[in-house]
């Protein structure tokens, strides 16, 4: 499930913990001397008569010159864990030595690919780590759920962005340091498309001359979420939360069913049906695969897609956004678990070995993600990095409150909806604004839960969900909570949650953020759940 990197270098203590406790200094272990054996002494044998013979010419051998033994390494008693994916894993894993020699403590980097879903369950049962790192877009959330805790950067703060520091910044606090910002911007394959067009119905003329030709598929290809889709519906005037006089985003002002964004809509169904716009909901892979073989002359995402397109030898440009369409901004950042023991330690880990030009500078090198700490940037002479730039000047912070989480799901689908001409604009974005109201509003509250591994096979849109209907309890007569899922064999994992959330959670034997039930089916079959409210305990029976 995880591949854990544990690096436990050791070195001995040197000066003054000055962040925790961890323990006087130790005298160090002396090199053990070995015990002289005394040879015996006998008497020596009577004196041979006879000559000697010659001796020998060959030189005596040299005694062997051993090195001597290395001393025993001894194991650290405190350790710093981060959770990390693959790219950037490797980077932090370079710091541990450095970081156990100035502050004696072992660093752990665990790579795990599913921060999000794992961060929830783990943290609360003291199995999470120190350190995490994650989208601004989930703070709101992750704060709101106690999953994060402040963190005071110093002076290092000059040394980021504005955009950086905001991004991490709910009600006045800061909650994180930001290493990188991310923001789509408009591709398009040079050979085709010599210079970059300033409008929509310019970028579309010329994908026209170039379907005629013969030489495209489609002038535009799109992909199948709100993110993806959103530079388009900032030009018509849509929004996903509307901003208060202070600027601060007002979750009672929801933009998904807004003029503009229905606007958008249609504006989409007319070009795809024109044969402009690919008719698919494309997924990631599909979008940059039609990009990359000339199907598609144009294609809007972001850094992420950089590296495959220089494999695969497209002669590409990098534009800002038609018709100045915003894009997202979303900025990566460390955060700080509040159930870390050692918050100082962690703290510090990131001002002095984290916020430095040298890990910024490897950070953007393994992710290609423009840096916001700002030595950094100041010193890239990238034109890519430029590119995006000028796409990101006008770019919307994405919002970092907790309501941010309940819009993805409903707002894909309607995109995905308008796209496949499955339904209109107007009411596949209503209908996703009521759906998103509802969350808002407390549909959940109530709600009698079994989130785990086995969800997204039960039927819901993914693993560890507790606000799944799919998955949600009824209670009986007897007042007992029941549900029941077909399953086809595996192991799985799975607690009881309330209201939709995580806040109020069970776990074996009815413990408050206890550990994980386990079960498991040797073939295909139904596991029924039961749960107990006056216990909080599960009972989990396998037909």
């Amino acid at each position: 499930m995880k591949t854990k990197v544990a690096i436990f270098i050791s070195l001995m203590l040197v000066g003054v913990m000055v962040l925790a406790a961890c323990g006087g200094d130790e005298d160090p272990t002396a090199t053990p001397v070995p015990e002289v054996v005394e040879q015996a002494t006998e008497a020596p044998a009577e004196e041979p008569t006879e000559e000697p013979t010659e001796e020998p010419t060959e030189e005596p051998m040299e005694e062997p010159t051993e090195e001597p033994a290395e001393e025993p390494v001894e194991e650290p008693e405190m350790f710093i864990t981060v959770w990390a994916d693959d790219t950037r894993a490797p980077v932090l894993q370079a710091l541990a030595e450095d970081f156990q020699a100035t502050y004696g403590v072992g660093l752990i980097v665990e790579q795990v690919m599913d921060i999000n879903d794992q961060l929830p369950i783990a943290a609360p049962a003291g199995e999470g780590p120190d350190i995490f790192i994650g989208p601004n877009d989930r703070l709101g959330g992750w704060v709101d759920s106690g999953l994060v805790a402040p963190i005071d950067l110093g002076d290092k703060a000059g040394d980021f962005t504005d955009v950086g520091l905001e991004a991490f910044t709910l009600n006045g606090v800061l909650y994180g340091l930001p290493y990188a910002i991310e923001n789509m911007a408009l591709f398009r394959n040079v050979d085709l498309v010599p210079d970059a067009p300033a409008t929509w119905d310019e970028m579309f003329e010329v994908g026209q001359a170039l379907m005629d030709a013969g030489e495209t598929t489609y002038a535009l290809v799109l992909e199948d979420n709100g993110y993806k889709v959103y530079p388009i519906m900032t030009s018509f005037g849509g929004y996903v939360f509307g901003q208060d006089a202070d600027g601060n985003w007002d979750p009672t002002d929801l933009g998904i069913d807004s003029e503009g964004m229905i606007a958008s809509g249609d504006w989409i169904v007319e070009n795809v049906a024109a044969g402009l716009i690919s008719p698919n909901a494309n997924t990631s892979d599909t979008a940059e695969t039609l990009f990359e073989t000339g199907e598609s002359p144009f294609i809007m995402t972001g850094p992420w897609a950089l590296n495959r397109f220089r494999d695969a030898g497209v002669n590409y440009a990098i534009s800002p956004i038609p018709s100045e369409g915003q894009p997202f901004a979303g900025v990566q950042g460390f955060m700080v678990s509040p159930f870390s023991e050692n918050p100082l330690l962690a703290q510090a880990f990131l001002t002095e070995f984290v916020a430095t030009d040298e890990t910024m500078t490897e950070l953007y090198v393994a992710g290609n993600l423009p840096p916001v700490f700002q030595p950094t940037l100041a010193a890239m002479d990238d034109a890519d990095l430029s590119g995006f730039g000028e796409a990101g000047v006008n770019a919307v912070l994405m919002p970092a409150i907790p309501e941010m989480g309940a819009v993805w799901g409903s707002w894909n689908s309607a995109v995905v909806l308008v796209i496949t001409g499955e339904d209109t604009p107007e009411n596949a974005f209503t209908t996703a604004a009521s759906q998103i109201e509802e969350i808002l509003g407390g549909a959940t509250e109530g709600m009698v839960n079994v989130p785990g591994s086995y969800q997204a096979a039960a039927g819901c849109a993914g693993d560890w969900d507790p606000a799944c209907e799919v998955t949600a309890m009824e209670m009986g007569d007897d007042g007992m909570y029941m549900s029941s899922h077909a399953l086809p064999a595996g192991d799985y994992e799975g607690k009881v949650a309330l209201d939709g959330g995580w806040d109020t959670n069970y776990g074996v034997d009815g413990v408050q953020d206890g550990d994980n039930y386990t079960f498991s089916l040797a073939a295909d079959g139904t596991v029924t759940f039961t749960y107990d409210p006056d216990t909080n305990v599960l009972t989990i029976t396998i037909e």
